[in-house]
């Protein structure tokens, strides 16, 4: 079963990436293979997920359980139903030098033993675009938040 490793480092509060990365709901936004995810049930500690996503054109649909740890600032999700045999990982995010380093990772199997063999590099490859997508996501959002903090500062200093 293949399992990829994506890491990306955001200039900013590691609390802060973790947050934006629990609204999974905007993930759309910033994921163009991503069409929906939708919260069926939010639950102290976690959440059930409905995602609907593109992968080479194909539609590829799974529940999954996302549990929130935020006292370890980490993401567990594994699927619950869905086209596809095995897809679970963890986001983790870690505080160090100044900025966040995350990293997700992601084990999956699509169940078809002969669809792997005769796709299963280019699955691979569009698991990991799409990890550095979403690793991509709450670097975006945390940029339009420190961005909209420096206009709402310079704001108020021009109006004192």
């Amino acid at each position: 079963m293949p399992y990829v490793e994506s890491t990306i480092v955001i200039d900013a509060p590691a609390r802060l990436v973790y947050e934006l990365a629990k609204d999974q709901e905007r993930f759309p936004q910033f994921m163009p293979d991503v069409e929906t995810v939708t919260i069926l049930e939010r639950r102290p500690g976690g959440a059930i997920s409905r995602w609907k996503t593109l992968v080479e054109e194909a539609p590829i649909e799974w529940t999954e359980e996302d549990r929130f740890d935020d006292a370890a600032l980490r993401i567990d999700y594994a699927l619950l139903e869905g086209d596809l045999d095995k897809f679970e990982g963890a986001w983790t995010f870690e505080h160090r030098d100044g900025r966040t380093h995350v990293v997700l990772g992601v084990d999956f199997d699509f169940g078809v033993p002969t669809l792997a063999e005769l796709i299963g590099p280019t699955l691979e490859k569009k698991v990991r675009e799409n990890s550095e997508m979403m690793l991509a996501a709450p670097q975006t959002a945390s940029r339009a938040i420190a961005r909209n903090e420096q206009v709402l500062l310079c704001h108020s200093s021009a109006v004192a």
